[in-house]
């Protein structure tokens, strides 16, 4: 591969990162708002909405870190 692809899969590699690590962020501070913790009392298990969010920063994270580290 050109060193231009190279350098745009790391771009690409470090927004993925970035925005995998907000999502994260994102679903924490969900899980502590007060319908969360209603729901988790009631349900025993977190809202969907803060799960989509730990799965999708999660799925960033990996994705990005692979793309940043690749040669």
């Amino acid at each position: 591969m050109s060193a231009q692809t190279q350098t745009v899969l790391k771009a690409v590699g470090l927004v993925l990162l970035v925005v995998g690590v907000g999502l994260v962020f994102w679903g924490y501070q969900m899980s502590g708002a007060v319908t969360a913790q209603l729901t988790r009392a009631i349900t025993g298990a977190a809202p969907d909405g803060v799960m989509y969010r730990y799965i999708g920063g999660a799925a960033g994270i990996v994705a990005g870190v692979f793309l940043l580290f690749k040669r």
